[in-house]
């Protein structure tokens, strides 16, 4: 279907920028969106049927069959869940639509904040029945962290308790979000049957013998008339409260015409202050069309979205860069994958400028420049090479080196570092090895390669021990880590049980310095270091900060006490895990001319840091896991009791249609084999999700057994 009402494209804030021959779009014209969702949404499923319908496939994959053209990795397939975002490209009215279908599951938001951080726009697919889930809320937060204008799509329209109205109202009170209906749909659970369009006043419905690709229009149902009219009056005054133009034209006259108020919704979208709804259901393909159309009207192209700021590489100078071809160059790596036949692929957003084939570009972390041997459109796991990606689009490079997730590519005459991706700490850890020696070093460089893919998944050696631990977002993370293993690396490793990832940090203010005076190597080294160790709010991180003078650290030395800091910080004081959420104040220090050196100060700084942690009560903290639990009611009593033997703490309970929903906080260290737990304690009639929350302090009693261990 394709619309014949204008797209309401506003003219750019900047008519200056220009845009280079070759183009096929215009900036205007290109839409980068993501689809995100709880996990089991329809998100696969949504974006396969936009596949189709923009041609960019011939036929419907779908996800219970293993046939999603997005779900392409063989773990996927097997366990029908999206595993790592994929990205597409396809056209609609005459726009380029590029595409990246997100993860549902929590163990793989790193590929929903990634994703993110480059889009312009979101698609959030909520469950018609569902509603708004724990990850829900959890991609959403991420898509309003980047200030991600979105959509709503309402899917599963046509299954039993589906109710839109109730999934509106929890957008609205859980996301806090001004969300609203732009579609109301024609019947409920089975007899679901089509959309009325509030903007356009058209009745639409799919025909099912075309698998939904022709979309019949009408004039709304005599008997639906009065609730379409008043709902279509209520979105009119609820955009005019968030649209001026729109306040003014419906005060001028209350009969606002379809162009003007989809210019309004568009505007107000744009501008994060309103969120449009839409209805179908994709498994039946119902409502795909009317979803891209609104994809065109209401998300915003790279001219409607601020310019991209980041700094100065030497003088640290806050620098924006435009949404133009002519621009200096400034692109982000947000993704790395390894292809077997291609190499390393590095997944990038351009911002402005141009990236050409056989071009240099700088890369302003490790301060040194490579030439891009190949560009490529990707589509999935199939991959098109082409000779230019132009500002506003999403491509990938082959064969760069020393790239990481998080790196800017830019001119190195015009250089600029974008903000890096902030990536959520692992929580659980396992120890693995290889089955034979010959398997040794093919484990630690597939690690390698795994770690370089997936800035969440951490390889260290124990000191202690000197076993490889890895560590990830969950049981299913490293689960998957351990398959790709065997069958992309054909690497034979055995694997011990999972373990927590614990933490620790400070309850007190403490001090202590320390004199670094030792010959090494026949050359005498000095320094002395004096600092502060403070506790954070949880979830704050760690800061440094100086309060020295040059002549008790001098400036270049700087850096190496900073170093000193971080390093003591990673190994910790209790078990050797990392400190967090501790501020370090850098008070005193000791200089001599001739002795004080780099590993003097690094040194210094080190042991002055382990000094004053002990002393400042240090303690150990574990991941908090927000839990929600699906239950019949006959249950809740049994599943109540095993939360509060599991250390757990209930925060809401909410009844829904013979099933009652708990919301939970449990330690991760009681929720391993939770699942089997759960079924054999309700006969398999609950279900549950969960995602990290925070990190909290281990009781007392406990602390003891885990240190010591």
């Amino acid at each position: 279907m394709s619309s014949a009402v204008p797209s309401a494209q506003p003219p750019s804030a900047t008519p200056a920028r220009r845009e280079a021959e070759g183009r096929t779009h215009a900036l205007a014209d290109i839409r980068n969106i993501g689809v995100i969702a709880h996990i089991d949404a329809g998100k696969t499923t949504t974006t396969e049927r936009i596949l189709f319908y923009t041609g960019r496939v011939h036929r419907i994959g779908e996800v219970d069959a293993g046939t999603a053209t997005m779900d392409w990795m063989v773990q996927e397939r097997e366990r029908g869940i999206t595993i790592t975002s994929a990205a597409t490209t396809c056209y609609w009215r005459d726009h380029q639509i590029n595409i990246i279908d997100t993860p549902g599951h929590v163990d793989f938001t790193v590929e929903v904040e990634r994703s993110l951080r480059v889009l312009d726009g979101a698609i959030g697919v909520f469950c018609g029945v569902a509603g708004v889930q724990p990850q829900s809320e959890t991609v959403w937060r991420q898509a309003r962290k980047y200030g991600v204008p979105s959509l709503a799509f309402v899917n599963k329209m046509d299954r039993m308790g589906a109710r839109f109205a109730w999934v509106v109202q929890q957008i609205r009170e859980r996301l806090a979000v001004a969300a609203w209906p732009i579609q109301l749909p024609v019947g409920s659970e089975a007899q679901f049957n089509g959309v009325l369009d509030l903007v356009g006043g058209r009745h639409l419905t799919f025909d099912p013998d075309t698998q939904g690709a022709q979309v019949r229009e009408g004039e709304w149902p005599a008997e639906l008339r009065e609730e379409a009219a008043a709902a279509r009056a209520a979105l009119i005054e609820a955009v005019a409260e968030r649209d001026d133009l729109l306040m003014q034209a419906y005060l001028d006259d209350m009969d606002v015409t379809p162009d003007a108020l989809r210019a309004a919704i568009r505007r107000a979208t744009v501008a994060g202050r309103f969120v449009p709804v839409l209805c179908g259901t994709s498994l039946h393909n119902q409502g795909i069309q009317p979803l891209l159309d609104a994809v065109i009207d209401y998300l915003p192209s790279p001219l409607d979205v601020p310019d991209v700021t980041g700094h100065h590489v030497k003088t640290g100078e806050p620098i924006t860069r435009p949404a133009d071809d002519h621009a200096p160059l400034s692109a982000l790596a947000f993704k790395i994958a390894n292809d077997p036949f291609v190499g390393k692929i590095i997944y990038v957003r351009t911002y402005s400028g141009i990236l050409k084939k056989g071009a240099q570009v700088y890369n302003p972390r490790t301060r040194k420049r490579d030439r891009v041997m190949r560009l490529l459109r990707v589509h999935a796991n199939q991959r098109e090479d082409v000779e230019v990606l132009y500002s506003g689009e999403i491509g990938a490079i082959g064969g760069l080196k020393q790239v990481t997730t998080g790196d800017t590519l830019c001119a190195e005459n015009h250089p600029i570092l974008l903000e890096r991706i902030v990536f959520p700490e692992p929580v659980i850890a396992m120890a693995i090895e290889p089955k034979t020696q010959a398997d040794r070093e093919k484990l630690q460089e597939a690690l390698r390669a795994l770690a370089d893919e997936d800035p969440t998944f951490l390889v260290k050696i124990d000191a202690d021990t000197g076993q490889t631990l890895i560590s990830g977002m969950g049981e299913l993370h490293l689960e998957i880590i351990r398959d790709r293993l065997l069958r992309e690396y054909k690497v034979q490793a055995n694997a011990g049980k999972p373990t927590v990832a614990y933490r620790e940090s400070i309850l007190k203010t403490a001090s202590a310095a320390h004199t670094f005076q030792r010959e090494i190597g026949g050359r005498m080294h000095y320094a002395e270091v004096g600092l502060e160790v403070s506790p954070r709010e949880r979830g704050a991180g760690n800061e440094v900060v100086f309060e020295v003078s040059d002549s008790q650290i001098p400036a270049q030395f700087r850096e190496f006490v900073e170093q000193g800091v971080c390093d003591g910080l990673i190994t910790g004081i209790l078990a050797n895990y990392p400190l967090i959420d501790v501020r370090v104040r850098i008070i005193s220090g000791g200089f001599h001319p001739v002795d004080s050196t780099e590993v003097a100060y690094r040194s210094a700084a080190i042991m002055a840091l382990r000094e004053a942690a002990r002393a400042a009560q240090p303690t150990l903290l574990e991941p908090i896991m927000k839990v929600e639990i699906v239950t019949p009611d006959e249950h809740l009593g049994d599943v109540i009791g095993d939360v509060n033997g599991r250390r757990g703490r209930i925060k809401e309970m909410a009844a829904r249609e013979g099933a009652q929903i708990v919301q939970a906080e449990i330690p991760l260290a009681e929720l391993f084999g939770y699942s089997t737990g759960l079924r054999s304690l309700t006969r398999g009639r609950a279900s549950y999700s969960m995602e990290p929350a925070r990190f909290d302090a281990v009781p007392a009693n406990l602390q003891e057994a885990i240190v010591n261990r």
